[in-house]
């Protein structure tokens, strides 16, 4: 409906808004903004940790995914509501950020508002709650750093623990030991060390999947596993110490683009036609076989003829190429991308010591191996299903982004819900320094990180209650890193069960958390326009009555 309000001079309304559009204002603008808040959160709070329950996803096409892992969630998730956009959006900054730890941020995000709705109720100022967790969110990162511990950047064996915990959760994990070494070896080749600090850019590794065999088959390849084959039967389909050339441009005689006509009258001149775009083609064939590439590897299309010239020469050749693949050979190859043939040097050409056609599974690929030196990698994903290698794809994604963000910050924490109690328990003793309703707040951003470890207990089947009374208790004797053991049910010490996690992980989930909180908290009037469909159907109904009055 039109918002309307009475003007000074004669009562005449004035209307504000037009009509259809919807407005919500104040406490009940900030109580449904919760609600949505709480209920994205409940639906995300059943997956977390290793006992965690997975989700089974439908989309309008009827393709179906199950998976247990956060951002995958909430990305095929249809939400609706401007505030569950906002949180999805969240967890996927979060994702883009660290690579992990989705699923905790939005539960801990919905946990802080559900605490800021109990302080709401007592009176107590969004703006003063928001101060609160900001001063609250400050003491938690700086305890983090205190309590993180320090670890070698090339410790193969911390990264490997870190690797496979965050795999503990997914359907993978009784391959976590396999794969986890894979993705500590992926990143330990392609992180470079630029003025004492390590560089990771998990671009270099590229993932390939393919059904078939078991997930232990998946291997990593010194080089580019390509998802095409070669273009010509007559071609070799393996080359030993190839000298690859990498085109952006495309072997056929270009149409021009503009209109062009040409009167042919004789088949001599047909003939001599045909005859010069022939020789136009064999001279770029001539010119890549004169420079001694033995390999051809092309972003666009390669001309039939081009084709039985290079196959001629003994040259393979794969076309329509993506540019992130070429990109990828380039640093793992050394060539460089060439956009006319005419420049093309020898220079140019990169160096593989094996470039193969295959059959994986129903397919043929093309493996550009055994580099000298390779900066890009890829890992060849294999399992017994299409969900299941994408839920490989996936774990595998979340562990080469923990081991970069152990490389990135050399500190570690342990799981369980460990490190959440150690906080919380600090911010207690931090609210009691803070006077007025901040103080409030500060406390209730304590209880909130607690619900990591209960939910955690709930998962496990453990009482939630009876279990973070057990681990405060054990916190407060001086048990730094004791937590939920989810696998036997009760708590125990995770730093020597080897459950660790990159404290970036979780800094990064508790500023995310605390800055979607204080987004949402802010809100206090809502005005949504109508949508365009409902203005549509509006008017056909008017059409529709007014042909009737007729």
């Amino acid at each position: 409906m039109a918002e309307a309000v009475p003007s000074a001079a004669g009562g005449i309304p004035v209307i504000i808004l037009r009509e259809g559009t919807q407005r919500t204002r104040g406490r009940e603008a900030q109580l449904n903004n919760i609600m949505v808040a709480k209920v994205i959160a409940e639906a995300m709070r059943s997956s977390l940790g290793p006992r965690g329950m997975d989700k089974m996803l439908v989309d309008s096409f009827g393709d179906v995914t199950i998976t247990s892992d956060g951002a995958t969630i909430l990305k095929e998730m249809d939400v609706e509501h401007p505030v569950a956009k906002m949180l999805v959006e969240v967890a996927k900054a979060q994702d883009a950020e660290v690579g992990d730890g989705t699923t905790t941020v939005v539960v801990l995000a919905g946990e802080l508002l559900t605490k800021a709705e109990e302080l709401i109720e007592k009176e107590v100022h969004p703006t003063l709650i928001i101060e609160g967790y900001k001063k609250a969110a400050k003491k938690a990162l700086e305890v983090f750093d205190e309590i993180a511990i320090p670890v070698s950047a090339t410790d193969e064996k911390v990264l490997k623990k870190v690797a496979k915990t965050s795999m503990a959760a997914k359907v993978v994990s009784e391959d976590a030991d396999y794969l986890a070494e894979l993705a500590v070896k992926a990143v330990l080749r392609v992180a470079e060390q630029v003025n004492g600090k390590w560089q990771v850019d998990l671009d270099n590794i590229k993932i390939e999947k393919k059904e078939g065999q078991s997930i232990r088959d998946t291997a990593i390849i010194d080089g580019v596993v390509l998802d095409k084959e070669v273009v010509h039967p007559g071609m070799p389909k393996i080359v030993h110490d190839a000298k690859i050339a990498l085109l952006d441009c495309p072997l056929e005689i270009e149409k021009t683009e503009f209109d062009a006509k040409l009167h042919i009258e004789t088949p001599e001149q047909m003939k001599a036609f045909m005859e010069q775009e022939e020789q136009m083609l064999k001279e770029m064939v001539e010119k890549i076989a004169t420079i001694g590439a033995n390999v051809v590897l092309c972003q666009k299309g390669i001309d039939d003829l081009a084709q039985h010239f290079l196959a001629r020469k003994g040259i393979l050749a794969v076309r329509r190429i993506k540019r992130s693949d070429m990109e990828k050979i380039s640093r793992a190859t050394g060539a460089r991308i060439i956009t006319r043939i005419e420049e093309l040097t020898e220079k140019d050409l990169g160096r593989a010591k094996l470039v193969e056609e295959r059959r994986v599974g129903e397919d043929k690929m093309v493996f550009v191996e055994k580099c000298e030196n390779p900066k890009s990698i890829t890992i060849l994903v294999r399992g017994g299903t299409k969900r299941l290698v994408d839920e490989a794809e996936r774990s595998l994604k979340d562990a080469l982004n923990v081991v970069k963000d152990v490389l990135v910050e050399n500190k570690i924490v342990a799981g369980g819900g460990s490190p959440e109690v150690e906080v919380a328990l600090s911010l207690r003793d931090y609210a009691k320094s803070l006077a007025g309703k901040e103080q409030l707040a500060v406390e209730k951003f304590a209880e909130a990180l607690e619900v990591i470890p209960m939910q955690l207990a709930e998962n496990a089947g453990l009482d939630p209650i009876e279990s973070i009374v057990s681990l405060r208790a054990k916190h407060k004797a001086g048990e730094k890193w004791a937590g939920i053991n989810v696998m036997e049910g009760k708590f125990d010490d995770m730093y020597k069960l080897e459950v660790l996690e990159p404290a970036l992980v979780k800094k990064q989930a508790i500023k995310a958390a605390v800055e979607a909180a204080a987004m949402i908290l802010k809100i206090d009037d809502i005005i949504a326009a109508s949508r365009l469909e409902e203005k549509k159907k509006g008017k056909e109904e008017e059409k529709e009555e007014s042909s009737f009055e007729e």
